[in-house]
């Protein structure tokens, strides 16, 4: 599994790049760095970085670490002083600007999730890796690719004192959510909406945060499986987690707090017992795979299940 690989078997072993001209300065200590697609030897602490995943950049930026080019597009409130002119667009998540990222000299491209389809051409340029998260093991992904990070740029106790809090937070949640009833993440979009459970791309609430799923039997995919309201109200959750994802990019559309207020939800468990969570829709939507908002989102959750 690539998460006990990153954790367990990351080989950072010492050594020196022999290119001259490289991005790499000659005579630098490196890494190799055992990712999503592949080994890739990084330089220790490598300071021309650009980032070409949002999870990453947010985990980068709670750690303090500079980077020099980022991607255009949206992008959480938190992370809105990236748009500055300081830091290089290399365009977007789905189309890098390769030429804008050559001409950065970078020393170290992250690429992941939304960008990891364009790991080989960016690999051309510079050293790269793919960070992205494993969904088979949401949590322990996260967290090995954290410590890769802190272990890679001097930040190892910072990583440590995040990982702390969030192991706490969510052994928290579990012991919650053991007696808080059953949930379901709803994410709607456009007039739409889908469901996702245990195992799925936001199985996270219930694989890690403890959620009892109201449906443990929900299609698995990337877009999960779409429902009606009358789905809604035949499952009855206790809770319904609701992700917003026309919020979460910025889109105009029906804001779910309107599109789910009808007379078949109303007559939801979690309707009528006030347990209607709207999620933080950046975090979960942009940010999945970064330690501060996994934190934040376990911490809403075990929020929301303490007051019932």
């Amino acid at each position: 599994m690539l998460t006990r690989r990153l954790f367990t078997g990351l080989a950072m072993a010492v050594a020196t790049l022999a290119a001259a001209g490289s991005a790499v300065a000659q005579d630098a200590p490196t890494v190799t760095i055992e990712h999503a697609q592949g080994k890739t030897e990084v330089r220790q602490n490598p300071k021309r970085v650009v980032v070409l995943d949002l999870a990453t950049l947010d985990t980068l930026d709670a750690l303090g670490v500079e980077v020099i080019g980022v991607p255009g597009g949206v992008k959480p409130e938190r992370l809105l002083k990236y748009d500055a002119d300081r830091y290089t667009k290399v365009g977007t998540l789905f189309e890098p600007d390769y030429e804008a990222i050559n001409a950065l000299d970078p020393d170290l491209v992250i690429v992941g999730n939304r960008s990891a389809a364009k790991y080989k051409d960016v690999s051309v340029i510079a050293p790269t890796i793919d960070l992205t998260v494993d969904q088979k093991d949401f949590t322990g992904s996260a967290i090995a690719t954290a410590r890769m990070l802190g272990s890679l740029f001097g930040k190892t106790a910072e990583v440590e004192q995040m990982v702390g809090r969030l192991n706490a937070a969510m052994a928290q949640s579990r012991t919650i959510a053991a007696d808080a009833g059953r949930g379901m993440l709803v994410l709607t979009t456009g007039g739409k909406m889908s469901a996702f459970g245990p195992g799925s791309r936001f199985g996270v609430l219930y694989d890690a945060f403890g959620v009892q799923a109201a449906d443990p039997d929900l299609e698995v995919g990337l877009h999960g499986q779409a429902i009606s309201f009358e789905f809604i109200l035949d499952k009855n959750p206790d809770w319904l987690f609701v992700l917003d994802r026309d919020a979460a990019i910025g889109r105009e559309g029906t804001p779910a707090q309107q599109f789910l207020d009808n007379e078949i939800v109303r007559r939801t468990t979690a309707w009528k017992q006030g347990q209607v969570v709207y999620l933080k829709a950046s975090n979960w939507y942009l940010l999945g795979g970064s330690l501060p908002a996994l934190l934040e989102n376990v911490e809403q959750v075990q929020a929301a299940l303490a007051k019932s």
